[in-house]
């Protein structure tokens, strides 16, 4: 099951996993863009049911685990997840408790639905999507940067209670990547040099066929990352609104 899987990553996700033979479950909340996404994914041969839903709704998430637990689901991605730009005074209270339920939320409980079956099973796969925006707070993104650091440390903490039951857990730590992400989020003039969706879901399959707990797409954004280890917060804080105007 691929989560926002009507454009960007989860596409690239959905395709992928249709390309190893993998029946796909496409959920998002435009219909017309799932039909066609499912529609390629077909030609592969494979089964794709469609599945519109705001992951943002409890009662809408409710319906969807039902769905899954009558599923033989193999592979979760929870790739669904939005960001806001802009000082956080000034953002729109609805906006920012939605960010808030589908970037963590929906992730975790969607994650807890499968769990069960995939350690009875033996095998599985739980794959979130945060962002190098988990590595350091980031002002104009407080919420959607704090949002991902709890994805990155709950998918972490997962992989090793799941360690030894035969189910991985892997979080993805894009960077700029060439997706709606920035247009939704408010700016599509930042950060113009973006990896490609291919290579973040080939960064992502590798690390999951290397049973890692966490993997960051490329190697600049990977010593990014590995750089602000060494970096008070608050400094942290005020290079990347620095880099974020840039």
């Amino acid at each position: 099951m691929v989560t926002g899987a009507s454009s960007g990553l989860g596409v690239g996700f959905a395709e992928r996993l249709a390309s190893e033979g993998t029946n796909v479950l496409l959920v998002a909340r435009r219909r017309d863009l799932l039909e066609k996404v499912a529609e390629s994914i077909r030609g592969r041969g494979v089964e794709a049911e469609v599945w519109p839903a705001d992951l943002t709704d409890r009662g809408e998430r409710a319906r969807l685990a039902a769905r899954m637990a009558e599923l033989d689901v193999s592979h979760l991605v929870n790739n669904a997840g939005f960001g806001t730009m802009g000082e956080f005074k000034d953002a729109a209270p609805d906006r920012v408790s939605d960010e808030m339920e589908l970037n963590m939320v929906a992730l975790t409980e969607l994650t807890r639905s499968v769990l069960p079956h995939m350690v009875a099973r033996g095998a599985g796969a739980v794959i979130n999507v945060a962002s190098t925006a988990a590595f350091q707070p980031i002002p104009t993104m407080a919420v959607y940067a704090a949002s991902k650091a709890y994805v990155m440390r709950f998918t972490i903490a997962l992989w090793e209670e799941l360690y030894s039951t035969g189910v991985r857990a892997i979080v993805i730590c894009p960077g700029p990547t060439d997706t709606e992400f920035f247009a939704n989020a408010g700016d599509d003039g930042v950060m113009r040099r973006r990896r490609t969706i291919a290579q973040v879901v080939e960064t992502t399959f590798a690390g999951l066929r290397a049973h890692r707990p966490m993997v960051v797409d490329g190697p600049t954004n990977a010593a990014m990352a590995l750089a602000t280890r060494l970096v008070p917060m608050h400094l942290q804080a005020r290079f990347a609104r620095l880099v974020a105007t840039t």
